[in-house]
């Protein structure tokens, strides 16, 4: 297998990562607007850790309404540019830092108790996993090879030439 070959495939699935992982942002962000039920108390309220103070203040009136909305606008934030592939670099970074502020309010230590969080977990958790993998996609924007990023880079280059 040639490099350019090895290449395209490499930028093609991070493109598809970046999509999934956009996806999942999205549908998490649309969920929470949509449910008038829905709050992140009781997930900041039984935080475990080091900084469990600082959740468990946020987690009260008037900062809880605050954190609520912030919480899904950022969900919708990175949903939309990392599904969209457009200042994806802008979203994955807000993904890395919404997913240690989830993941650092219930670490998976194995010395704490685990509330609030699915599975039973070591260190490791799937917060910590998406968080590399919005890494990785902050390292390899692929919105140039699929994604609006692709067609306002055509448009322009079509600009340029008929200049």
């Amino acid at each position: 297998m040639s490099a350019s070959n090895r290449k395209w495939e490499l930028r093609h699935s991070v493109a598809l990562l970046r999509v999934f992982i956009g996806w999942h942002f999205l549908y998490e962000g649309v969920i929470k607007i949509y449910n008038p039920d829905w709050t992140s108390f009781g997930y900041l309220a039984t935080a475990q850790g080091p900084l469990k103070p600082f959740f468990i203040w946020i987690s009260q009136e008037p900062l809880i309404d605050w954190a609520d909305s912030l919480n899904w606008m950022a969900l919708m934030f990175v949903g939309i540019t990392l599904l969209l592939g457009v200042f994806e670099r802008m979203g994955a970074l807000a993904g890395v830092l919404l997913l240690a502020l989830y993941y650092l309010a219930h670490p998976s230590f194995p010395w704490l108790p685990q509330v609030n969080v699915e599975g039973s977990y070591w260190f490791v958790n799937k917060n910590l996993i998406e968080l590399a993998a919005c890494l990785v996609l902050y390292k390899l924007p692929t919105g140039e090879t699929f994604g609006l990023a692709a067609v306002f880079k055509k448009r322009k280059e079509a600009q340029t030439k008929t200049q």
